[in-house]
């Protein structure tokens, strides 16, 4: 065999860095289906991929076939790539896979209220009814306008616009905490009670999903206050329970209304399966981009990088694997007759 070199050392080097980081990687990886067990096949895989590589250099200088040597070592590689990316993926993408979920809960949260006021009946025709809601929605962003919080002037001019269409007065509210969300809420509310002729099954109904959009809303917005890490730890508890909430009034929605009248889409969340294989690599395709193709190349590097630095590198003598340059210890000699 081949004394090592410089190059070699080098070799030898990488390929101790990029599989003990494999390592490790592979072992979270593959910790939510082998438990306790995950680290010794962890283990066992990258002992497996050292000795495929140096199997590969020996048959590169010796000119010998490496095809069966590679065949195994991709089968290998490509395990421990599947649970690379899965442990990878998800350390960096859970919290950005949180603040998706939240934001599509809290729009369907809204989506909810908007969807279940539009089917109320109403005391005003359609033409005037339609002409409030678009100057109550207007009212209900002005009022939350961090340029002129409240009831500044433009509000004010709202509420006017508002009254001479329902030919009544409604009240100007005051802000409590310095909460203009709710304060918008509250304003909003009350220009519904003027327009809606609601049955007390309704009414109530009114009140619930209201009193659950702005809970959900401010906790969702506070909930971005905090710090990734932070956010991250309360993140799952919070989805499931706004989860459970929507699809409890969503079915309550329906009950009350009809379902000929109003028929909801249920909340259906995939956080909690937030670090498993397929949630991973189920997440990568919908979200395809840029951080994907990063974690995707950084796992192929780990465990693919090795064997063709070691093909590249190690040079082969030519003479597959006999030593040509000795000299034959019969050369020159010939046989004489006495």
């Amino acid at each position: 065999m081949k004394n090592l070199n410089a190059s070699d050392i080098f070799l030898g080097v990488i390929a101790l860095l990029l599989v003990g980081i494999s390592f490790y990687q592979t072992w979270i990886g593959l910790e939510q289906i082998f438990g306790g067990s995950a680290i010794i096949i962890s283990f066992v895989l990258s002992c497996l991929l050292l000795v495929l590589s140096w199997k590969i250099r020996e048959a590169k200088i010796e000119s010998k076939p490496v095809k069966a040597f590679v065949g195994l070592y991709i089968v290998i590689a490509f395990v421990c790539f599947t649970a690379n990316f899965n442990a990878i993926y998800t350390r960096f993408m859970t919290t950005r896979i949180y603040d998706n979920e939240l934001h599509a809960l809290q729009k369907s949260m809204n989506d909810l209220e908007s969807k279940v006021t539009a089917k109320f009946n109403y005391k005003y025709s359609p033409e005037i009814a339609q002409e409030v809601q678009v100057k109550q929605k207007q009212l209900f962003q002005q009022i939350q306008d961090p340029g002129n919080l409240g009831l500044g002037t433009q509000a004010k001019g709202l509420i006017q616009d508002i009254n001479a269409k329902l030919g009544v007065k409604i009240d100007e509210l005051t802000v409590k905490d310095k909460d203009y969300l709710d304060l918008a809420k509250r304003m909003s509310s009350q220009i519904d009670d003027m327009m809606l002729n609601l049955s007390p099954q309704e009414e109530e109904l009114k009140k619930e999903i209201a009193a659950l959009t702005l809970q959900y809303n401010k906790k969702i917005s506070e909930a971005f206050k905090l710090k990734k890490e932070e956010r991250k730890e309360i993140a799952q508890g919070l989805i499931e329970s706004g989860v459970t909430d929507y699809n409890k009034i969503a079915t309550k929605s329906e009950t009350v209304l009809g379902s000929e009248k109003f028929k909801p889409e249920l909340f259906v969340s995939e956080t909690a399966d937030v670090g498993t294989m397929g949630f991973a690599f189920n997440d990568a395709i919908k979200n395809f981009g840029i951080y994907t193709i990063m974690v995707l190349f950084g796992c192929l590097l780990l465990d693919f990088l090795t064997p063709i630095l070691v093909w590249l590198f190690t040079e082969n003598n030519g003479n597959g694997g006999s030593n040509n340059n000795q000299p034959n210890k019969n050369e020159g000699k010939t046989l004489t007759d006495r």
